[in-house]
């Protein structure tokens, strides 16, 4: 079967799982098939790009991954927040720029109407966490103010004394012996 069929029956619910599976098993050759999924019509057919490219995420790829986040459909824009965020799915070691990702992160975590898109954008904020004063801001505040209790108590667990924050904390410099 052609890889265009496998990327349409992305979109038919039935025929969705085995299609993933077949695209896959192909390894990193799935990626510019699943790159060019990103700009099919049907939403489900990007969000499952944006999985597939969860596992092989390479370079080339980064600037559409974040353009993703711009997607009118939140379970894409969900998608795409975790492909950006997880480390544990990635088959490669790439990893989005800060000053590229960190922004959108915190537009979503913000602004977005969906309650699972701003849960999400929480893991990618809170990568930047220890580092970035407007990240801790931005969790603090989700933590106090947002409308969903899921989101309030996700954010919590990455806001300075939660357990995600206290386990991701940089640890001390060891001294050196003389």
């Amino acid at each position: 079967m052609e890889t265009t069929d496998l990327l349409n029956q992305l979109g038919i619910r039935h025929r969705a799982t085995t299609a993933y599976r077949t695209l896959f098993g192909l390894g990193f050759a799935v990626v510019p098939v699943a790159r060019a999924g990103l700009r099919h019509e049907n939403a489900a057919v990007r969000a499952y790009c944006c999985a597939l490219l969860d596992h092989f995420l390479v370079p080339e790829a980064l600037g559409e991954m974040i353009n993703m986040l711009r997607d009118p459909a939140p379970q894409v824009r969900q998608s795409a927040l975790h492909t950006l965020a997880c480390d544990r799915c990635k088959q490669g070691t790439c990893r989005p720029v800060e000053t590229e990702v960190l922004p959108e992160a915190l537009r979503l975590l913000n602004e977005d109407a969906d309650p699972h898109v701003r849960a999400m954008a929480i893991e990618v904020v809170g990568q930047y966490v220890h580092t970035n004063p407007l990240a801790e801001r931005a969790l603090v505040d989700a933590n106090k103010y947002d409308s969903s209790c899921a989101v309030r108590k996700k954010a919590g667990w990455y806001t300075p004394g939660g357990s995600i924050h206290r386990r991701t904390a940089p640890r001390p410099a060891r001294k050196a012996r003389e």
